[in-house]
């Protein structure tokens, strides 16, 4: 897990640098206990660390209901929050079985107009492709 900690932590680093709207991105595992976290570059956090552990808890409690829809409604590819002042998305990342292993969320600046094409089409295929590869470690 050590080893996964040291990937997440260039994950999230590469998700910030992909456009400059992205504020915060994080890793949880699937109990929402945050493994990593990155932050745009001179940011002002709207939330102190322990909220935001307490945000991350509650987001992975929330995947867990939405999910069980899966069979019925699709593959769940993001869900979104729009704030007065933040976006926050969450993806969650499940393993073959259909089981959440981590949580990615993030942050978007509110005025992000675009944050489906930008989660669809520039932040999901890295998640997939660097997720792919760690959960076929874990097998």
């Amino acid at each position: 897990m050590e080893k996964n900690v040291t990937d997440f932590s260039s994950l999230c680093n590469k998700l910030v640098g992909l456009d400059p709207r992205i504020r915060f991105v994080g890793v949880t595992d699937k109990h929402g206990m945050i493994l990593t976290t990155a932050e745009r570059t001179g940011i002002v956090p709207l939330l102190n660390d322990e909220e935001t552990e307490q945000y991350a808890i509650t987001a992975s409690t929330r995947q867990y209901t939405r999910l069980r829809w899966q069979d019925l409604l699709g593959k769940l590819n993001y869900t979104c929050s729009l704030y007065e002042k933040i976006l926050r998305i969450t993806i969650p990342i499940t393993n073959q079985k259909n089981r959440l292993e981590y949580l990615l969320i993030f942050t978007l600046d509110p005025n992000t107009d675009d944050f489906d094409y930008l989660i669809m089409e520039k932040v999901i295929p890295v998640v997939t492709n660097f997720f792919s590869r760690i959960l076929t470690k874990s097998y």
